[in-house]
């Protein structure tokens, strides 16, 4: 279903000036605190990768679908994009300047979300920054045709908090947290309110962690 996805929100962006102002403060963060690599994780067809590297970021792309990454390639050749499970990144530990999971682990089943955040955990560098993009609520929609395609394709729905206690579990420090309230207006109407979440590392120093607040 690569083709059509890419076709229906290429430009969705354009029409969300929220969402472009969250990452483009999650830019400005990384930048910051020295602009190294950033990962984004579930890319699919590479818009938002594309839209990161636009904002000054030394960005690729990893997603586990080789139909999606063909798309993504083709669409932006000037970007690496590699195929890989955010279960097991090929990555060193404390590779990356930041990580991005726009919108991709809606996908991963409630038990599996731990084990997905240590990794996040494991591939950022102390001082390094993760940003979540999800739909809030606490239900799991199951779509079974998208754009002329039979899938079998879970979307969890999670309370910001709890993920936010799952991050800090997995040795992350909260920075940001909102919600934006759904739209049914917009070229992209949302039935339901979207969370974002950003969080980082610890630099540990001497036996201490860093304690960020903000």
């Amino acid at each position: 279903m690569a083709d059509g996805y890419f076709a229906a929100f290429q430009d969705e962006l354009t029409a969300k000036p929220v969402d472009r102002a969250l990452l483009a403060g999650f830019a400005e963060i990384v930048l910051a605190d020295g602009g190294g690599p950033v990962a984004d994780v579930g890319c699919g067809t590479g818009r938002v990768t594309a839209h990161l590297h636009g904002l000054g970021l030394d960005v690729f792309g990893v997603d586990l679908s080789p139909g999606m990454l063909a798309v993504a390639r083709r669409a932006y050749p000037e970007l690496r994009f590699q195929e890989g499970s955010m279960l097991a990144l090929d990555l060193p530990d404390g590779a990356l300047g930041g990580l991005l999971a726009w919108y991709s682990t809606i996908h991963v089943p409630d038990e599996r979300l731990p084990a997905v955040f240590a990794e996040f955990h494991r591939v950022l560098a102390p001082g390094g920054h993760l940003m979540l993009g999800f739909q809030a609520g606490d239900t799991v929609l199951r779509r079974e045709d998208a754009w002329g395609q039979e899938i079998e394709l879970d979307f969890h729905r999670r309370q910001p908090d709890r993920v936010a206690a799952l991050l800090v579990e997995a040795g992350l420090t909260m920075r940001v947290r909102t919600v934006r309230g759904r739209d049914t207006r917009s070229a992209y109407p949302e039935p339901t309110d979207q969370a974002f979440l950003i969080a980082r590392k610890p630099i540990v120093s001497g036996g201490r962690q860093d304690g960020d607040t903000d």
